[in-house]
């Protein structure tokens, strides 16, 4: 098989994956809907208004004090991973119930309503709005995330982008790998089909 007829079928593998990068590559270029699809949503902290005597338990890279609408708290990092405490007993603060997080939520969001509107339930510690978002509590780090129709759709083209197209893994690395050796192939071809075409008048 020659050069040329190589360059073509190349060509027509790479022609859906090639439409693929160019579109979504604009979108990522322009970023439409990016701020609220990744906004990130923190808990509104109060001023603190007690004094904590708090000894090291151990070998913390890191510690801060907190306090939200559901009180004090003492967010400590150890060993790569943060805990949270109760900086009265130092002893790990357990995960708040339903009613809890609803308020800290509801207070956390309070100030973009247009994105997420009310609460409406609360399923498996996963929190819903009537705006679609759906919002999470990371408790050990008292962190809050979010996701919306817009964030599936961007992280939907991203996977596109990345030739991400199984629930795969490994799979994916392979198919990125071989859409990077082909699309390199086609170029090495097409420059050495250019040296060797003979230019007219000479």
């Amino acid at each position: 098989m020659n050069s040329r007829k190589l360059h073509k079928i190349i060509g027509l593998l790479l022609f859906v994956p090639l439409i693929g990068w160019s579109l979504t590559g604009m979108v990522f270029l322009v970023k439409p809907g990016y701020e609220g699809a990744y906004e990130r949503i923190y808990p509104k902290t109060y001023p603190i208004e007690e004094t904590f005597k708090i000894e090291s338990g151990g070998n913390w890279h890191e510690a801060r004090i907190l306090r939200t609408i559901l009180g004090y708290h003492l967010l400590v990092k150890q060993d790569g991973s943060w805990k949270h405490l109760d900086p009265k007993t130092l002893k790990e603060k357990p995960v708040s119930s339903e009613t809890d997080l609803f308020a800290l939520v509801e207070d956390a969001i309070s100030t973009n309503k247009d994105r997420y509107g009310n609460i409406v339930s609360i399923t498996s510690g996963k929190i819903f709005t009537d705006t679609g978002v759906e919002i999470a509590v990371d408790w050990s780090k008292l962190s809050i995330s979010q996701a919306g129709s817009d964030t599936h759709f961007l992280n939907a083209l991203y996977k596109v982008h990345y030739l991400q197209w199984s629930g795969l893994p490994a799979l994916n690395v392979a198919l990125g790998a071989t859409g990077i050796v082909l699309l390199l192939t086609l170029v090495i071809f097409g420059f050495s089909l250019y040296k060797r075409t003979p230019v007219k008048g000479t």
